[in-house]
Formats: structure tokens, sequence, C-alpha cells
């Protein structure tokens, strides 16, 4: 792997709630999102890519569990290979948003 490719996979993005709460992810985590990925992508001219900051129009409840959520996908989407165990990521959701992180993940295609 290129030195390139390997400070691409360790930069910080940050998503910004539409409350103003703030969360650091890594860049590979973020990219876990086709639409975060598509926003933070050097090639396309969006501000996000200059930035490295995605305002989300979520609320900050929301943005968190999708950070966790796009972390939880990152840690284990290897694990099919190598047949690990996978913990259930239902278990750590609260219901009270559960409907809105269903339609966050569909519009950000997590």
């Amino acid at each position: 792997m290129s030195a390139n490719t390997d400070n691409k996979n360790n930069d910080w993005v940050r998503l910004t709630s539409n409350d103003g709460y703030s969360f650091l992810v890594r860049r590979h985590v973020a990219c876990g999102s086709v639409t975060l990925k598509n926003m933070l992508s050097a090639e396309s001219s969006f501000a996000e890519a200059v930035s490295n900051t995605c305002h989300l129009d979520e609320r900050g409840a929301v943005v968190e569990r999708l950070c966790e959520y796009l972390q939880y996908k990152a840690l284990y989407d290897n694990s099919r290979m190598k047949k690990e165990e996978i913990p259930d990521f239902l278990e750590r959701l609260p219901p009270e948003v559960a409907i809105e992180l269903l339609m966050a993940a569909d519009y950000y295609e997590c």
C-alpha cells in the first residue's frame, strides 16, 4: 500500500448534525456510506471534499448512531470471510431513534 493511501485512510472527517453536534470519524469509516464517500471524494467538486466536513440534515442522536453503525460496519465487514461471530447491532439501538436512523441509513446508502 502506498503512503498516499495510508494517509487517506487515516484522515479524519467531521460529520455535523442539524442541531450543532459534531462527530469526528476516520475517512475510511465515513466512506462506508456511498453518499458520504461521494461527498468526500477528491474528484468531486463538493465543498465537503475540501473542508473534510459533511453537514447532515439529521439531529445529533441520529448522527451519533449513524457514526456508530459506520464504525460497526467497518469493523465487521471482513468478519464474514473469517467466520467470526458478529454481534447484533440492533441490540445497541434505542427504539426512539430507530425509524430516523433507518431513513438516514437509506438516504446515506449505508
